[in-house]
């Protein structure tokens, strides 16, 4: 079975470019792909980018360790901070393929999926990866799937790191397509409640027919960078069992701290 998240895909906030980031990104990618070296007037003219402009954006990047500037020639090129960067991207996807054994013992273990969701800038979250028992019928929730960072039973776990009084948070909120229906009071509630036991619940929110439970991976500053969610049909387990599986998650996400951090 396929969840719907369609309601949540229609609740991300408006995109916002900042032009002067869209130009160091496009710079970096034309450095990157260059054959060689390039000069500050002949990247301005590729990218069609005013030459004061992009030579400012140069430095700034020359000064992050971002371009490489050689004097003698006057040109520029793809730097090793970039390089330590994308290094550090790739580490990071490795130590994901690390913990999908994790999850997929524990979906076997448990019977049900198994997500690993993480939180991508200010308003979202996306799994990174996922696993379902082999033997049961099974809700299938797809590596790449985004939702709103207050959505679901991990929205709960990453939203007690954000200002729920904010008008913002309740804007934020508010956007969002719910299966059933929910206050925002109670959703703060909700939250505190989550935060206290160690554990969240989504209970028909997200999506009717469906529970999801979900617990936090900290990092090493104690930051809620990664979720473990366990979802499932609802009146699957009982109030009792719910419990234990939330524990069960807290357990694994110990686990998943040491291969992750």
């Amino acid at each position: 079975m396929q969840a719907d998240t369609t309601q949540g895909n229609a609740a991300a906030n408006a995109a916002v470019t900042v032009k002067p980031v869209v130009n160091a990104i496009r710079i970096l990618r034309l450095l990157s792909q260059a054959g060689g070296p390039e000069r500050a007037v002949d990247i301005a003219r590729q990218l069609d980018i005013n030459p004061s402009t992009c030579f400012n954006i140069l430095r700034t990047l020359s000064a992050e360790d971002m371009v490489e500037f050689n004097p003698m020639s006057k040109r520029y090129s793809a730097g090793l901070g970039l390089a330590r960067l994308v290094e550090q991207f790739v580490t990071q996807g490795q130590k994901i393929q690390l913990a999908k054994p994790l999850l997929e013992s524990f979906a076997a273990k448990v019977r049900v999926t198994v997500t690993l969701w993480r939180r991508i800038g200010n308003d979202r979250i996306v799994i990174v990866s996922s696993a379902a028992c082999p033997t049961d019928v099974r809700i299938d929730m797809s590596e790449g799937q985004r939702l709103p960072i207050m959505m679901g039973a991990s929205g709960r776990l990453f939203a007690s790191q954000l200002d729920l009084e904010s008008e913002s948070s309740r804007e934020t909120f508010e956007k969002i397509r719910w299966g059933a229906p929910l206050s925002y009071e109670d959703y703060k509630k909700q939250v505190s409640d989550s935060a206290q036991r160690g554990w969240a619940l989504d209970d028909g929110y997200f999506s009717i027919g469906i529970l999801a439970v979900a617990a936090p991976v900290y990092s090493s500053s104690k930051s809620v960078e990664f979720t473990v969610s366990a979802v499932m049909f609802r009146g699957q387990r009982d109030e009792a069992g719910i419990a234990e599986l939330g524990i069960m998650l807290g357990e694994l996400c110990g686990e998943l701290e040491n291969v992750l951090f």
